[in-house]
């Protein structure tokens, strides 16, 4: 049987191929009319906390199911898998009145492994849809009513499980096939919500447009990675260290999307092309996002690292091209752009370098959400000032 290992890898390349193949189709299509919505529509990032809520309660379910069925002691699951997992909050004394007055705690033994592994697809979708809906409403639609969304569905689910069958346990086939029916499922229902969603939300080609945009991408990836911390690896005990810092980041996010909705629509030429930049890239890296991203701890980092660069080299090519015609197609024009985003690189290449420096040991994903953030701040900053500049 072939190596975990490399059957990632394998996902990490037939993820890319067809995220290079099918992108330029999306875009060209013509959007479909948005109209007046009939009815109260919730974009993703409305969805996403309803899934977030869901996870949580899978853990007090389980907390309840571990205190009432195996005494407290999850061991009889901890033991088939690694060191960091289920630290749970049994202690607590609201989880403990809860399950001494739970009438049939052992209906409650799914919520082994078995709950969340429904829920995890739609967790990492709707995280990516409601940072693309924050970038370009249009574009979110394109991606949902395009082969993007399924595909996306299918390379993810199958990272979801080879890491199941790489960590197996007792419950690793269900889990398969609960991921499997999810995989059918998850895409299914973000079409149609994204077909009825009538959103006209686009980032301006600004710095205090893009900076929002950076600030948002980084409250909900911290969120996210709390949601990861204590749910996902049901560690509810570790909820109350980590409350701070989520209750931040919630309060971050909220201030920050009030903003965006009053941020004046400009635009300045090297800007916009990070803002088209960003675009082509959330539209290659949607397919192999997943695989990428465990590549890293599964696969082999280098093809991993390659794989995200290359889509990142790919979206600056596509959108030099599309930059507006006239004196940014002109030749000296064209030069001047290109070296002035060529500083802007280097400049974020540097903030990149020193946040990864002072970035503490933890998760892989912390240091890679730091390193990104500190590298699109101090590009997007640089882009602003070298704007300044030429129109001075």
């Amino acid at each position: 049987m072939m190596d975990v290992r490399v059957l990632v890898d394998v996902v990490v390349v037939a993820s890319v191929v067809p995220a290079l193949a099918i992108t330029p189709r999306v875009l060209v299509r013509r959007p479909d009319p948005v109209g007046a919505a009939d009815r109260r529509v919730f974009s993703p990032a409305a969805w996403l906390a309803l899934v977030t809520g869901l996870v949580y309660v899978n853990q007090v379910l389980f907390t309840v199911y571990v205190l009432r069925v195996h005494g407290g002691d999850p061991s009889f699951v901890a033991r088939y898998l690694p060191a960091g997992w289920f630290d749970l909050a049994s202690a607590h004394p609201v989880l403990r009145d809860l399950a001494e007055h739970f009438p049939a705690p052992g209906l409650l033994a799914p919520s082994v492994l078995r709950i969340q592994a429904f829920l995890e697809l739609p967790f990492v979708l709707l995280s990516f849809a409601t940072v693309v809906r924050w970038l370009d409403a249009d574009l979110y639609r394109r991606i949902a009513r395009s082969a993007l969304l399924p595909l996306a569905s299918v390379s993810y689910t199958t990272v979801f499980c080879l890491v199941e069958w790489d960590l197996r346990n007792p419950y690793t086939v269900d889990d398969v096939v609960i991921r499997a029916v999810s995989a059918v499922v998850t895409p299914l229902l973000l079409a149609s919500m994204a077909a009825r969603d009538t959103g006209t939300t686009r980032v301006p080609a600004s710095v205090p447009g893009l900076l929002v945009f950076i600030g948002s991408l980084g409250a909900l990836g911290a969120l996210v990675l709390v949601v990861y911390d204590t749910a996902l690896l049901y560690n509810l005990g570790r909820l109350d260290d980590r409350l701070p810092l989520a209750l931040a980041a919630a309060a971050a996010l909220l201030l920050l999307r009030v903003a965006a909705s009053r941020l004046p629509a400009r635009s300045a030429p090297t800007l916009s092309f990070v803002v088209h930049a960003v675009r082509h890239w959330l539209l290659l890296f949607f397919i192999p996002a997943l695989a990428i991203r465990y590549g890293l701890l599964f696969g082999t980092p280098r093809l991993a690292l390659s794989a995200g660069a290359l889509t990142a080299a790919v979206a600056c090519v596509r959108a030099a091209r599309e930059m507006p015609t006239g004196a940014e197609r002109r030749p000296r024009a064209a030069l001047r752009l290109t070296a002035r985003i060529g500083c802007a690189v280097l400049a974020g290449a540097a903030g990149a370098a020193l946040a990864l420096r002072v970035t503490p040991p933890s998760y892989k994903e912390v240091a890679l959400l730091s390193a990104m953030g500190a590298f699109l701040v101090t590009a997007v900053a640089v882009c602003g000032l070298l704007d300044r500049s030429r129109r001075e």
